[in-house]
């Protein structure tokens, strides 16, 4: 499939609103049967049961079989009975009719389909593009600027902010693809699908600084895209000169649709995959600051609950944390069936590789910076998120619980959590002065800053 289709917009724009369109054209030719009360309540009561049965089939999907791996979104209780109705009244069709109209009916029945399934996907807006939907990756190959120095220096004293100053021609957009020589799994051997590399604009000058790294992991099922965190990242290197952490997003899945828990199981050696192959590889081969502080592990929904795994039990190598809706444990929506499967009923196995018992366990940390960040109207991921917070409060880290205003358990959440964290960070990481420092000299006040010591009170 050409590239061109894959990069298709599908969350909004003329795409959706084409097959929005296509659907309600054809959903009103099939309800406009005949004028008649007879057919008017015949089509009632036909749309009546079919979204019944769309509801319940959706209810037992999400509350008895768990297929989804926790609650669906508003719109999904609106667009599968919406497009079970549909169905139902085409089918009706069918019967009675002349084969022009069977073969509308029938046609009909994908396109109430797929739009429903696109409906959904455009509330999340998670898969933006038919290829983010398809799990088919567009990214272009991308040179990592490896900086060749093994062992890396040591990180410099001084905050970045005060050595740096941004060449004239420097690119007012980080890049994103996948990186060249691609990340290895020699170690774990765990199927991971292709990581993709985002590149603030001072990384793309011809002499870089070091910068901070992440390292971040989606949700599930979802796929290492780059694109949310290039974002939030491109928005904070724009108010900072061009300084921006840079990402590294990989894949904890390996299939989209089995979650190995970012553990060591027999589902995969995720856990070694991220301490012996990834993170590594990300030192040596990326042109990175090599500390704990400058160093974050990122997430959001599975991945944020693997960001808390992580950073909670490695404190040492993940100095900040920013998980955004994070699950709070691994395999907290079946917890019955994976304390069965994979450990064994050794419920106190289980409970070992919980952040908050790990938080417990290794507390006080040090040095640790958390922000955990959920959407406002997620009411599914909020208790559980609140809980890692104050756990992470408990255990002496600098942790801050985040609700991004009017979002959901969606893009807007993913971004906006990833914007409100970097955010808190960026002085911890070097890419800024705490608040209240003055400005450097030769640097005009911001307004509303009182004038530094020995400088002249403005005339009445």
């Amino acid at each position: 499939m050409p590239d061109a289709v894959l990069d298709l917009v599908i969350v909004e724009g003329p795409v959706l609103i084409t097959v929005y369109v296509i659907a309600g054209v054809l959903f009103a030719y099939l309800l406009c049967r005949e004028a008649s009360v007879r057919w008017a309540l015949t089509a009632l009561v036909v749309m009546f049961v079919g979204g019944m049965v769309g509801g319940a089939v959706l209810w037992a999907s999400v509350h008895v079989l768990d297929l989804f791996g926790g609650p669906v979104s508003d719109a999904a209780w609106l667009w599968v009975p919406g497009a079970f109705a549909a169905c139902t009244l085409a089918v009706w069709n069918l019967w009675r009719s002349r084969w022009w109209r069977k073969v509308i009916a029938l046609l009909s029945i994908p396109v109430f389909a797929a739009t429903a399934m696109l409906g959904i996907n455009a509330d999340y807006a998670l898969d933006r593009t038919l290829g983010d939907l398809l799990d088919i990756s567009t990214a272009a190959p991308l040179d990592i600027r490896d900086p060749g120095v093994d062992p890396p220096p040591a990180d410099p004293a001084e905050p970045l902010y005060t050595t740096w100053t941004a060449p004239p021609g420097m690119p007012t957009h980080g890049e994103v693809g996948y990186p060249v020589p691609a990340v290895p799994n020699t170690i774990s051997g765990f199927p991971a699908r292709r990581a993709e590399l985002y590149l603030p604009p001072a990384a793309l000058v011809e002499d870089p600084p070091r910068l901070p790294l992440v390292i971040m992991m989606m949700g599930q099922p979802g796929s290492p895209d780059a694109t949310f965190i290039a974002e939030a990242l491109d928005d904070l290197a724009a108010e900072h000169d061009g300084l921006a952490p840079i990402a590294l997003v990989i894949d904890q899945l390996g299939d989209p649709t089995v979650d190995p828990l970012c553990l060591d199981t027999e589902l995969g050696q995720v856990e070694t995959y991220v301490m012996q192959d990834v993170l590594p590889w990300a030192r040596l081969h990326l042109n990175v600051l090599q500390g704990p502080t400058f160093t974050t592990v990122a997430g959001y929904s599975n991945g944020g609950g693997c960001a808390a795994y992580f950073g909670a039990k490695y404190p040492e190598s993940f100095g900040n944390i920013v998980a955004v809706a994070p699950t709070e444990y691994a395999g907290v929506e079946r917890s019955s069936e994976v304390l069965a499967d994979v450990f064994g009923g050794d419920q106190a196995a289980y409970d070992e590789v919980k952040p908050v018992t790990i938080m417990e366990a290794k507390a006080p940390y040090p040095d640790s910076a958390a922000i955990f960040a959920v959407g406002e109207r997620d009411r599914a991921f909020q208790p559980g998120t609140h809980r890692l917070a104050d756990a992470a409060t408990a255990a002496g880290m600098d942790a801050a619980y985040v609700e991004v205003p009017d979002a959901g358990h969606d893009a807007a959440a993913l971004t906006g959590g990833l914007e409100e964290g970097f955010a808190l960070l960026t002085t911890r990481m070097g890419l800024a002065p705490p608040e209240g420092d003055p400005p450097a000299e030769g640097e005009a006040p911001a307004e509303g800053d009182p004038p530094a010591e020995g400088t002249p009170a403005p005339e009445d």
